[in-house]
């Protein structure tokens, strides 16, 4: 009997030694048949901030892995073009605004908007209450300062539109602004270039001398490029053209758009966790200046009645046409822009019962601190 329970128990082993190689290999061969995530590049416009947030949250929420893709964040910087990068196959995908991509289209550079994410300009022109220069007319003569870079193409058409010519400082001296507002703060210039997202906020983060307090809406003028009459198009995603036309790289972008979206929308519906996690990814700039960001940002998004990232063809035809009427581009463009990826994206995301309009939204209140804290 010892015999016979020794060899009953030695055939279980060896039977269970077989399922367990069986059984690992078949997990082996699982690994193996499972398809590898496709690498793409995104390359920002700018720093890590949350003007960004939503590719950001597309990333950390796992909605980029769900699709099959490897997307790799590249920040921007003053030096660095988005056109550029994407054009020289750094990168697949590329951040940045429409007039920039119209004029590196206009020079030969075969790149083409898929989604046009943000449908309102957030850019202004800051003066000083006590200064007088309440349009841009009034800049005549003065110091107007601007980032440049491919970012002045809203201002310098409304320059030109008020009869000055800020390529030959003509009529009105313009200033290479630093990525902060200093030389505004300084009174060292008469005019800066703000975004409703960023600088705005860094003024009203910053402390009035003769006060103690901080600076507040009351002691700024703050015009905007819509009233100006040359608000353009900004933060659109787009590609190189020859390389969407290959079904495989098509695939590859409706699965961008739909995650990235999908990135969107929740950070339209969880402001302060978007804001964690930009500031997981990059904590240079404060709390409240990133919490401040995020909500003016999202009023760039929201709501979007078409669904987000369907390019709206009357603002393409109204940038389209103050760029070239002021010598951003010089022939309208032709192909510039698709909206099939977009649609498509936006077609999956309603199946999931995801809102892509955001039609019930509403801007939060944000109480800015010193230093953006």
């Amino acid at each position: 009997m010892r015999t016979r329970r020794t060899t009953v128990l030695g055939t279980v082993i060896v039977a269970l030694a077989a399922l367990t190689v069986a059984g690992g290999a078949a997990a082996r061969a699982d690994v193996a048949a499972a398809p590898a995530a496709t690498k793409v590049t995104l390359q920002l416009k700018w720093v890590t901030q949350a003007q960004f947030a939503g590719y950001y949250a597309a990333k950390a929420k796992g909605y980029y892995t769900k699709a099959g893709l490897d997307v790799n964040i590249k920040p921007g910087g003053p030096d660095i073009t988005p056109e550029q990068v994407v054009a020289s196959g750094q990168a697949e995908f590329g951040i940045d605004w429409l007039p920039s991509l119209l004029s590196s289209r206009d020079k030969g550079s075969d790149l083409v908007n898929i989604a046009q994410v943000f449908r309102r300009s957030g850019m202004t022109q800051l003066t000083w209450k006590d200064s007088g220069i309440t349009t841009i007319a009034k800049m005549r003569g003065k110091k107007v300062g601007n980032w440049l870079f491919g970012n002045e193409f809203e201002l310098f058409a409304a320059l030109v539109k008020a009869g000055m010519d800020p390529t030959k400082n003509k009529g009105v001296t313009i200033v290479q602004q630093p990525f902060d507002m200093n030389l505004f703060l300084q009174r060292k210039i008469d005019s800066a270039s703000a975004m409703t997202y960023n600088e705005l906020a860094q003024v009203l983060e910053s402390k009035n001398p003769k006060t103690g307090k901080l600076y507040q809406l009351k002691d700024l003028n703050v015009i905007t490029m819509e009233s100006a009459g040359t608000a353009m198009l900004e933060d659109g995603v787009f590609v190189r053209g020859d390389w969407i036309k290959s079904a495989a790289n098509q695939a590859t972008a409706r699965k961008f758009l739909e995650a990235s979206f999908q990135g969107w929308a929740y950070c339209r519906d969880n402001l302060a966790d978007c804001t964690r996690i930009v500031l997981k990814n990059s904590p240079i700039l404060p709390k409240g200046h990133q919490t401040w960001q995020m909500n003016e940002v999202n009023a760039l998004i929201w709501p979007s009645p078409q669904g987000v990232g369907v390019m709206n063809q009357k603002a393409f035809t109204r940038t389209a046409s103050i760029s070239k009427q002021f010598g951003v581009i010089k022939k309208l463009p032709k192909g510039a822009f698709r909206t099939d990826l977009a649609k498509a994206a936006l077609k999956n995301l309603r199946a999931k019962g995801i809102d892509v309009t955001g039609m019930k939204w509403k801007k939060a209140t944000v109480t800015l601190r010193a230093g953006g804290k």
